[in-house]
Order: structure tokens, then C-alpha cells, then sequence
């Protein structure tokens, strides 16, 4: 089975590459990443060696490129996203070029060559939900220029597989943490600044609430949907897990030995979700 994995440098990308790697001894992935400031290749230094894995510097937008890589492939997984929800606020030019244009450019490639491509996602496109849990027939209400931009890279997935065919499926998961998280996210950001003895600045009143993933539980749900997954179907992942930010907060606290005095709350960010909350069971 050979796999071309875009975004593969980053947080969740270079964990499923690993898992993959390790699990299936006759897999070869090509990993296409543009190494921007959340894409590390050090992330993947231990298997860079490995006769299985191939790495390509280039942009999910580069046609030409991803043209002929995908021409040899056998599935597309498109890890490849701008994902900061704050980034989005202040700048959303570079979201709607990856995450809108480079998975459109996948898309016109998986109709060329007949290839099935995983759309990764979020669960961030169904909005905020007071009480329940959003499921995969639940309207997309994104209250972010982040979410908006994932929100429409999945609507064009859905309007490939209607129109032509196209083998797509979409996986939406809940809020990853784990080993090689670019350390703007939540959790490394304040464990870090707890370790330095700095405030971990939470949003408003901290009662913003988020269902939490540890990043190879998702590896092996995507791992699962890549090899079981249905044409055209949305497969949400989620650990009903629910923390609010600041008991999320507290725990960190408490684990690393510090004072509740290193909180500093802050102004509220703008459009800032609620609850995230999505059921994952099939029915």
C-alpha cells in the first residue's frame, strides 16, 4: 500500500506516519509537507531513514508536484491545515489558501487518477453546542475564520463525491494533545510556561469547554477509517472526555506542583466557542 500524506510534519500528520510505519512493515508513504512555522521535520527524525518513507518540501497548493505523486499513490491523507483559531482571527489569507485551495487541489488529483482521498478535519465546523452532541448528519455552523476555512474544504469533499464519485471520506475529531504539539496549543503552552515559572493566560471566565484526544487514539481511529471507512461518509472521533479550560488548568497545576496564582485571566477571544461536543457512535 503506498500513501501520500500531506501535513505530515505536523502534530497529528507525523504521529500517523509513525503509527503506520511501525504497524505495517510493507507500507511506503511519502510524506509532502511545506515545513511552515507548526510543520517540524525533526518530528519524524527517528524514522527519516526508514525505505518506507519518502519526504517531498513542497505546498498542498503545487498541482504540478502533487500531480505526480499522487499519480503512484493508492490513498491521499490530507493532514495539511493552518489550525490556530487565533492565528485566523488576526490573519485568515493563509486558512483559505491550504485549507480551502490545497484541498481543492487534492481533490481535482483524486478525480484525475480515480484516488481515494481521508479528509481531515475538526469538529470545530459543527460550531458550539449548549447541551447533546453534535453528530455526522448535524448542520456545520464554524463560528471561526479557522473553522469556516475547514468547513468549506469539507463541503467541496462532499461536493466531489456527489457530483463525480469522488472516493472521500471526511474524519472530524475532537481536541488532540500528545507527543510533538507545536506548544501555541493549549496544553504544551501552559505546561511550558508552568515548567518556566510563567501565567498561563485563560479566555474569559475559563468555562469554554473541549473534549480531549489523546493524538494516537486518533491515529488508530484514522488508521480504522482509512481501511474500513465507507465512500463518502463523515466518521466523528471523540473520547467523552470533557474538560473546561480551567479545570484543564487546575489539573496541569496541581500535577506540576504549582499555585492556582499562575492563572491570569485575560480578554475573551473573539467568536470564542462554548462547548465542542460530538458522538462518535455509529448507528
Amino acid at each position: 500500500m503506498r500513501l501520500l500524506v500531506t501535513g505530515g510534519c505536523g502534530f497529528i500528520g507525523s504521529n500517523f506516519i509513525r503509527h503506520i510505519l511501525q504497524k505495517y512493515e510493507n507500507y511506503k508513504i511519502t510524506n509532502l509537507d511545506a515545513l511552515t512555522y507548526a510543520g517540524n521535520s525533526d518530528n519524524l527524525k527517528d524514522i527519516e531513514k526508514n525505505p518506507n518513507y519518502n519526504f517531498v518540501k513542497d505546498d498542498i497548493t503545487n498541482y504540478d508536484i502533487l500531480h505526480d505523486l499522487i499519480k503512484d499513490t493508492d490513498i491521499i491523507l490530507n493532514f495539511a491545515a493552518e489550525s490556530h483559531v487565533d492565528r485566523s482571527i488576526s490573519n485568515a489569507d493563509p486558512f483559505l489558501k491550504t485549507n480551502i485551495m490545497g484541498t481543492h487541489t487534492l481533490l481535482k488529483l483524486a478525480l484525475k487518477f480515480n484516488k481515494k482521498l481521508v479528509h481531515i478535519s475538526t469538529d470545530e465546523v459543527y460550531g458550539s453546542i449548549e447541551h447533546g452532541s453534535f453528530t455526522e448528519d448535524s448542520n456545520l455552523k464554524p463560528n471561526s475564520p479557522y473553522s469556516a476555512s475547514k468547513a468549506s474544504g469539507d463541503l467541496l469533499c462532499r461536493a466531489y463525491h456527489e457530483t463525480h464519485g469522488t472516493d472521500i471520506t471526511i474524519i472530524r475529531s475532537t481536541n488532540n494533545f500528545g507527543p510533538f504539539q507545536y506548544p501555541e496549543k493549549i496544553m504544551p503552552l501552559f505546561i511550558t510556561n508552568l515548567l518556566e515559572n510563567k501565567k498561563v493566560p485563560i479566555y474569559g471566565n475559563g468555562k469554554n469547554v473541549r473534549d480531549w484526544l489523546y493524538v494516537l487514539d486518533n491515529c488508530e481511529a484514522i488508521d480504522l477509517v482509512v481501511h474500513k471507512g465507507k465512500k463518502g461518509e463523515i466518521y466523528n472521533v471523540s473520547s467523552n472526555n470533557e474538560l473546561s479550560n480551567i479545570e484543564l488548568t487546575k489539573n496541569l497545576i496541581k500535577i506540576l506542583g504549582k499555585e492556582e496564582s499562575f492563572i491570569e485571566y485575560v480578554e475573551d477571544r473573539k467568536g470564542h466557542d462554548k462547548r465542542f461536543s460530538t458522538g462518535s457512535e455509529r448507528t
